[in-house]
């Protein structure tokens, strides 16, 4: 029977296979089950060179470095990177206002996307993958697995999920950080509407628990544009009042809050160390996935 996951609406094969080629790496070394393409904290066998020691009794004499030796009239160990493998999780947020989308594709279709494919490549590199739905809580949690029958139930946890309600991305943040508990690639897909401050000791916790955590920040072009024209009632999709005003007198207060928020989240990314990507849903998902692996092997190979 084939273990290959069925497709579905949010699983393009042409983007999964033009993504194929390129690694997904993480950028902290990771403690892993098995041998993997990841940096590991331990040294092992690799052809990654790390450093010299001095030999001590009970060691490998095949390690030894003879060249070394000669040179110094010293016995001098070898030592390699270890090669592990990543578990990465995926943190999606569900709640009301992911439902919102004014170009045919809402912010939870589209971190669908994002997710579903990024798994995909994951297991195919024998990486292991996991899923939390963050509503007011936990809504749902699978935790990551390496087989790729496991995509079967992680898409079918993306494709059951409904945006609704409000959300709390900090709680279930420090909630990640505690029961995720060996180093893992944490992937955050949200369009992040609370006080940016908030998220400042949540990225500082999953950074304490040696979490690597990359933030892709989803925004639908109307809330950063906000090109309306006429008087409009806004409603606030988790579940706070409506508001009705005339966009036109607003518009400059409104643009100018938005552009310090997004300076503050830009900041507080910089200054937590995650991986901070603002992505405007009307930009192609599979392009922003390009960019978010070539940045990472880049920095893989040059530090």
């Amino acid at each position: 029977m084939s273990t290959q996951p069925k497709l579905r609406s949010f699983l393009d094969p042409v983007v999964v296979a033009r993504l194929a080629s390129l690694p997904l790496l993480a950028r902290r070394p990771m403690l892993g089950s098995v041998s993997g393409r990841h940096a590991s904290p331990h040294r092992g066998a690799s052809v990654e060179f790390a450093e010299y020691r001095k030999y001590v009794a009970g060691d490998d004499l095949r390690r030894l470095d003879w060249r070394a030796y000669g040179r110094s009239d010293r016995f001098y160990i070898k030592e390699f990177e270890a090669d592990t493998n990543l578990r990465l999780m995926f943190a999606v947020d569900v709640s009301g206002s992911m439902g919102f989308g004014s170009t045919g594709i809402t912010k939870l279709d589209y971190a669908r996307r994002m997710a579903a494919a990024l798994s995909y490549l994951a297991v195919g590199q024998g990486d292991a993958v996991g899923l939390a739905l963050m509503g007011q809580g936990v809504e749902h949690e699978i935790p990551p697995r390496r087989h790729p029958a496991h995509l079967t139930t992680l898409f079918d946890a993306l494709e059951s999920a409904t945006p609704s309600g409000p959300t709390s991305i900090v709680d279930v943040l420090h909630e990640l950080a505690e029961t995720v508990r060996q180093r893992a690639l944490i992937v955050i897909l949200s369009d992040l509407f609370l006080e940016p401050e908030s998220l400042r000791s949540c990225f500082e916790h999953l950074r304490f628990r040696h979490h690597d955590v990359a933030v892709f920040h989803l925004l639908d072009p109307e809330e950063v544009q906000f090109s309306l024209g006429r008087p409009t009632r806004f409603v606030d999709l988790e579940g706070g009042p409506a508001l009705f005003a005339d966009p036109v007198e607003i518009a400059d207060r409104y643009r100018q809050a938005v552009t310090e928020y997004l300076d503050k989240m830009q900041r507080i990314g910089l200054e937590t160390e995650v991986d901070y990507r603002r992505i405007s849903i009307d930009a192609p998902y599979d392009q922003e996935l390009t960019n978010f692996l070539v940045d990472r092997a880049y920095r893989r190979n040059t530090r």
